[in-house]
């Protein structure tokens, strides 16, 4: 699991104690095809990070984009415990490494240095949705 997380964008900077921390704490998960692991504007479950399968992304009843295997959704919505921003659908049978946010909190205080690894990418997040709006 920690090479999966490393190679994957949110935790691609993350340290390796950090990282073996946060691998310790995530499971797999599987989801059956057309189902909804997320809801949009709903409670925030976690972080999962794709390892088998495909995802497809909606806004608004809209199918935005895909995900594949090395994607990950959930991170934002981790770190500051909003509503979810789009409702994420399994769209062939799918797995998942999934980090919740009662073993994140923990693994976050314990290493803090993984809220600095992760800034680069939350700024990108952000710069990238300013873009669209524009």
């Amino acid at each position: 699991m920690e090479e999966q997380l490393a190679a994957a964008d949110p935790f691609s900077r993350v340290g390796k104690r950090a990282l073996r921390a946060l691998a310790s704490a995530a499971k797999s998960v599987e989801h059956a095809e057309g189902h909804r692991v997320i809801e949009e504007g709903g409670t925030p479950l976690g972080f999962h990070l794709i390892t088998e399968g495909e995802a497809i992304v909606e806004i608004g009843g809209t199918e935005r984009r895909r995900l594949k295997p090395g994607d990950s959704f959930g991170l934002v919505s981790l770190i500051d415990g909003k509503p979810r921003s789009a409702t994420i659908r399994a769209a062939t049978p799918m797995r998942t490494l999934f980090i919740s946010p009662w073993v994140f909190g923990p693994v976050l205080e314990a290493e803090p240095t993984i809220a600095r690894d992760l800034l680069p990418m939350l700024c990108t997040l952000l710069r990238d949705a300013e873009a669209q709006r524009s």
